[in-house]
């Protein structure tokens, strides 16, 4: 099958030929496929449906329910819980047993609920199929099942279908056809009847249509030469099935750093069990017993849990902030963005056109205001340009907006179009001018149609004279006129050349360009034909139409280059319109059109060429599904992690593909939103920026987590084989173990899940692909931390035994030590990036606070309340203990600050050198 989908069939749907219907006549098109233009007889069509197979799309096989729940049970960090579980089983410790085992069970279970599966999309993607169709069949215009369509029916679609398979037009009336699924066009796509280029892109083929696009205007008769699989749709489909899936960053990261501990553990238990054996000889039950204790303090049964709850409360702050996350992990993912590709129309622009320009023969005007909002001035040199006082702009602009049926209206506070995009922005421009039509009758009509590029109106004004009123594509307006309006109101010979080289100035800004003209109509004339407006016109200006950037974008862009993330375009529209509304965003500096490439541009090059290029392209224009694919897989090879927006199905595989695939709430399709991780409530860029900065954030609560959660299990881990390696008593029984992890675990990890963003958050760049979810400054910490309390604890412990507190007096000072240490730790946590030594480090953040009186209170119970003396083997212990408990801990606060105030410095020169390396340190430090 050649590159595009609506290849034809030279029998009966059996063989694909690398012929192009848009490219061929229609009888070509009809003959290739053994077809007529009055149909097929009902028992060809049979046949046909035999060997073609029905025009659905196939089902894609299915995982079991079971299999993608045991599937999430995968993973190291669950199995160091299970074996977690079973070390508490041998223990006799069932109620922490039963916890761990819940809590594995519950971070499956949560994952299995909230993560979307690619057999959705082509769910999808299914449904967007038409239910029926009108085929010509035995001679007769019938209503078929859209499944029995078969290559050679021959269909007709009008105003609202949806179109049920690929279709070559052999007939067009006034066509229009809503291709934004397909294309990411604003406007609906003119249909024709002539054959176009073979190298037409998608967006280009206006002979075409295809199946689950939808008839905007018009009607049409085309013959199906692709059903099923083989349509365009069909082989999106089959590209969503074929694309990779990509783990996360943290994903990965959890898994490597699962893996080295698991491994770390093992081995230190075999080294203790030898060495208590072969040096102390230790008997083998108390070696045993020591061996399951650094076991159980070695493994951070919390963190799993800590990382799913950090996660899930993402959600929900995303979800305020207009970013609904269907996948856990891609909230953390957002903060590791470098790369974001995203759609124009409506993403980064605001998907209402509007007049930005007027140009006439004695000035140029200038339209404020955004999309259809009747707010704004029209201006002449900054200065407001009422029409009592322009008869130029008067003349234009009444023009226009009595040759136009759209007219705008306001819905729950929102200005709406109801007609033509495009014919939107006239009507708002004579609302903003203060245009009165209420004088104006219309006696005639001829509507726009795509063979024409023009509408021409036949109207009776208020003083009484009958004019023909024309707005259209400029060259078919200037072909039709020999005047232009002079300065005084009279028409004088048209200079064509000027009003060429302005067209094509306004193009150059990547304004859509309408032209107005008119002339007198015969008296009494009550109709119009095509005869009326072949010439003697007079061309009254232009109009420059936009879909405007979205103010809030181009401050999200702003920003994202602030934070080393590169933003690039990816556009079914015309490469001048998309570098010129690119360069209006800050995506494109100054004039350089060498960071644009066409899909054209883009097919001729293999992808090794793509991969060289593809940093320094910042807009794509007309792309293809597979153009985008291959761009994101290009970017993907430099270590750039890629977040991909859309809406149309055409969107679907790309997003799949990528790191991140974000999905437009509002005019995405439902393929595109199973396909995505995160979806745009607003379909707003903005979103994405603060989304990005959301996942900074709940990257840094997880490091800090982490950060926090580990010391914890070093310092036991220390203190037992320091007690094992030395022959010395064990300053920490299991249970008591067990004790400090439940406390630290439950209450003082979680606070930091609620951290607000450090100040400069997006002023870093991204993170570096690959790496650790414990970078080596991190693993500094966790060691540095895990000695000094780890000493700490030692030193209390034997300061008490030589003191001659009982065995259980001085572990209870030991686990004191431990609870204090890691509370003056946490406070370390809260700003790993900044010094803690500030005020600020005790607001903020009240859950820190519930957290600390939470510890304090458990901490007394564990010593002073007599069960639980009983069951965990610890006794009463006086001020002196708690004072001397207290200071140590401080002690540690401080020289933790010590070391982040060495690591800032460090890391403050890396990410400058990071910036300079991705060309973005000037907008880092604007």
């Amino acid at each position: 099958m050649s590159t595009s989908s609506a290849a034809s069939r030279t029998i009966p749907g059996q063989t694909v030929q690398e012929r192009l219907p848009y490219a061929l006549p229609g009888q070509e098109v009809l003959d290739d496929l053994d077809a007529r233009a009055d149909g097929l007889t009902a028992d060809d069509a049979a046949r046909r449906l035999e060997a073609s197979g029905p025009n659905k799309l196939p089902a894609p096989p299915k995982t079991s329910a079971i299999r993608r729940l045991l599937g999430h049970f995968d993973d190291i960090l669950i199995y160091i819980l299970l074996a977690s579980a079973v070390l508490k089983a041998i223990l006799g410790d069932w109620i922490d047993f039963s916890v761990i085992l819940a809590v594995a069970v519950i971070n499956a279970a949560v994952g299995f609920l909230q993560e979307g599966q690619a057999e959705k999309a082509l769910d999808g993607i299914r449904t967007m199929l038409s239910l029926d169709a009108q085929a010509r069949r035995d001679g007769e215009w019938k209503v078929v099942d859209s499944e029995e369509l078969v290559p050679g029916d021959v269909v007709r679609v009008r105003s609202g279908d949806r179109v049920p398979a690929d279709l070559r037009l052999l007939e067009a009336t006034n066509l229009q056809v809503e291709e934004a699924a397909l294309t990411g066009e604003s406007v609906p796509a003119a249909k024709q009847l002539d054959a176009v280029g073979a190298d037409a892109g998608i967006g280009d083929r206006s002979t075409m249509l295809y199946s689950g696009t939808i008839v905007a205007v018009g009607q049409g008769v085309g013959v199906v030469t692709a059903t099923g699989a083989d349509t365009e749709i069909g082989r999106i489909q089959t590209m969503i099935g074929e694309v990779d899936h990509l783990e996360t960053p943290l994903s990965k990261q959890l898994a490597r750093f699962g893996k080295v501990l698991s491994l770390g553990i093992l081995a230190m238990a075999a080294f203790m069990l030898v060495i208590g054996r072969v040096i102390h000889d230790f008997e083998l039950p108390e070696l045993v017993s020591a061996a399951i204790g650094f076991a159980v303090a070695a493994v951070p049964e919390g963190l799993p849990a800590l990382v799913t709850v950090t996660l899930a409360l993402g959600v929900q702050q995303m979800a305020r902030r207009k970013a609904i996350t269907r996948k856990l992990t891609a909230v953390e993912a957002l903060g590791s963005v470098t790369t974001i590709c995203s759609d124009k129309t409506g993403t980064l622009t605001k998907n209402e056109m509007t007049a930005r320009t007027v140009v006439t023969a004695d000035a140029t005007y200038s339209v404020e205001g955004l999309g259809y909002a009747p707010e704004g001035r029209v201006t002449r040199d900054e200065a407001d340009a009422p029409l009592a006082s322009h008869p130029d702009l008067r003349a234009l602009v009444e023009a226009a907006a009595a040759c136009n049926d759209a007219r705008v209206v306001e819905q729950d506070g929102r200005w709406q179009v109801v007609g033509q995009p495009t014919e939107g922005a006239i009507a708002t421009l004579g609302r903003k001018a203060e245009v009165d039509l209420s004088g104006v009758e219309r006696l005639s009509v001829l509507p726009f149609e795509s063979s024409t590029k023009y509408m021409a109106t036949l109207d009776r004004v208020a003083d009484g004279r009958t004019l023909v009123h024309m707005v259209g594509a400029p060259d078919r307006l200037l072909d039709r006129c020999t005047h232009q309006r002079g300065p005084d109101g009279t028409p004088v010979p048209i200079d064509r050349d000027l009003w060429e080289s302005t067209i094509d100035d306004l193009g150059g800004q990547g304004l859509r360009v309408l032209a107005a003209a008119e002339r007198s109509a015969d008296e009494g004339a009550t109709t119009l034909s095509t005869d009326d407006v072949e010439g003697g016109l007079v061309f009254l200006g232009l109009v420059g139409i936009v879909d405007p950037p979205r103010p809030e974008a181009i401050k999200a862009i702003e920003d994202c280059h602030r934070a080393g993330i590169r933003v690039k375009m990816i556009t079914g529209d015309h490469v001048g319109t998309a570098v010129a509304i690119a360069r209006e965003l800050g995506i494109v500096k100054g004039t350089d059109e060498a960071r644009a490439l066409t899909g054209a541009e883009l097919e001729a090059m293999s992808q090794e060429e793509l991969r060289t290029r593809v940093q320094d392209v910042d807009v794509f224009a007309r792309t293809s599904p597979e153009h985008k694919i291959r761009i994101v897989r290009a970017l993907q090879s430099h270590g750039e992690v890629v977040a991909m927006t859309g809406d149309g199905v055409n969107d679907a595989p790309a997003l799949t593909r990528a790191d991140i695939g974000i999905a437009m709430g509002i005019k995405g399709t439902e393929a595109t939103k199973e396909a995505a991780e995160i979806v745009l409530a607003d379909d707003n860029f903005a979103t994405i920026e603060r989304a990005i900065e959301e996942g900074r954030r709940i990257y840094d609560n997880i490091r800090k987590s982490v950060v926090f959660l580990l010391p914890t299990n070093g310092a036991q881990s220390l203190v037992i084989l320091v007690a094992v390696l030395f022959g010395l008593a064990l300053p920490l029984a299991p249970v008591q173990i067990l004790w400090v992890n439940l406390v630290t675990a439950v209450t003082l990890s979680l606070a930091l899940a609620y951290e607000p963003a450090e100040d400069g958050i997006m002023s870093r760049p991204p993170r570096g692909p690959g790496g650790s979810v414990i970078s080596r400054s991190s693993l500094r910490y966790v060691v540095v931390v895990s000695v000094l309390i780890g000493a700490a604890t030692l030193l209390v412990f034997f300061l008490e035994r030589n003191a001659g507190a009982t065995n259980a007096e001085a572990q209870t000072t030991a686990v004191t030590m431990l609870a204090l240490g890691q509370l003056a730790y946490l406070f370390n946590c809260r700003f790993i990036g900044q010094s803690s030594l500030t005020f600020r480090v005790l607001r903020g953040n009240p859950v820190v606070w519930i957290a600390t009186g939470a510890l304090l209170a458990l901490q007394v119970l564990f010593t002073y309340a007599p069960f639980m003396n009983s069951w965990f083997d610890s006794a009463p212990i006086g001020a002196t203990e708690w004072i001397r408990t207290i200071g140590l801990a401080l002690v540690v606060f401080l020289l933790v600050e010590v070391m982040k105030a060495v690591t800032r410095r460090i890391e403050g020169r890396a990410d400058a050198a990071r910036l300079r390396e991705r060309g973005l340190l000037e907008e880092a430090d604007a």
